[in-house]
């Protein structure tokens, strides 16, 4: 009988992370925002096998002042937080003042949309 070779790759192949980040810096600073509270709702929104709220130790969100991470062992979709934060900000009425704008390939920050002041005393004027 011939020997039988080990399989080294299944030793050696380590399990992809994704990691995302959110920046909440400007709305907090400014106090239109919990970022507390928007911790809870992605805890409670986060889908893990079809079923909210179950994030077991596959999802990990943690926050640090004014930034939350959101580390998963499963494929997770940038999209899918985006679309969540979008979510949380029409819930609180924030939406017309907010965005969300992607600042690198792992992170989103919330940005004030940008009004310029030539419309606003066009407005005034009339």
């Amino acid at each position: 009988m011939a020997p039988t070779k080990k399989s080294t790759l299944l030793k050696g192949k380590k399990k992809p992370v994704w990691q995302f980040t959110l920046n909440l810096s400007n709305p907090v600073e400014d106090g239109i925002l919990d970022s507390a509270n928007f911790e809870q709702f992605l805890r409670e929104k986060v889908k893990v096998g079809g079923k909210a709220g179950n994030l077991g130790t596959v999802v990990q969100i943690e926050r640090l002042r004014n930034k939350i991470t959101i580390t998963s062992a499963k494929q997770f979709s940038k999209r899918y937080l985006k679309y969540l934060t979008k979510k949380y900000l029409k819930k609180n009425n924030l939406r017309d003042w907010l965005r969300v704008v992607a600042s690198d390939k792992e992170s989103y920050e919330l940005r004030y949309f940008q009004i310029s002041q030539e419309e606003e005393e066009s407005e005034a004027e009339d």
